[in-house]
């Protein structure tokens, strides 16, 4: 098991946003500058924290989205976009890479949560779980 918070503003722009060209009559998909970006702070917060050896066997992932509060009461949940799902994709790919496991198809049990924060981040939390 292994736990961390990562402070920082969690990016809100998600995988879902990238954009597709044609190129010699074929899609290609691209991320945007912006989803670069994100993807690039996530993953030098998650580098810090990658286990020795990367995960092989099932994991619950679980995921605590912390946003600037802002008006909103510290420990409410934040109940607008981006949805949960979406900012999971690309989290999970950014673990994948940094190699917390061989491949996220082991995360095999999720809770995701969105918070309006007084310390905003991303706390996390990997637990193996029994076959």
């Amino acid at each position: 098991m292994i736990q961390f918070f990562m402070p920082m503003i969690p990016p809100t722009v998600t995988a879902q946003e990238h954009k597709i060209a044609v190129r010699n009559g074929k899609p290609i998909v691209y991320d945007t500058p912006e989803i670069k970006s994100a993807k690039s702070m996530l993953t030098a917060y998650l580098a810090e924290h990658k286990p020795e050896q990367p995960f092989e066997c099932g994991v619950r992932l679980i995921v605590k989205w912390c946003f600037p509060r802002g008006e909103h009461q510290n420990g409410t949940y934040r109940t607008i976009r981006p949805d949960t799902d979406n900012l999971q994709k690309a989290l999970k790919d950014c673990m994948t890479k940094c190699g917390f496991w061989k491949d996220d198809a082991l995360v095999c049990s999720e809770i995701i949560e969105k918070f309006w924060a007084e310390i905003p981040g991303i706390w996390i939390r990997i637990e193996e779980v029994e076959a």
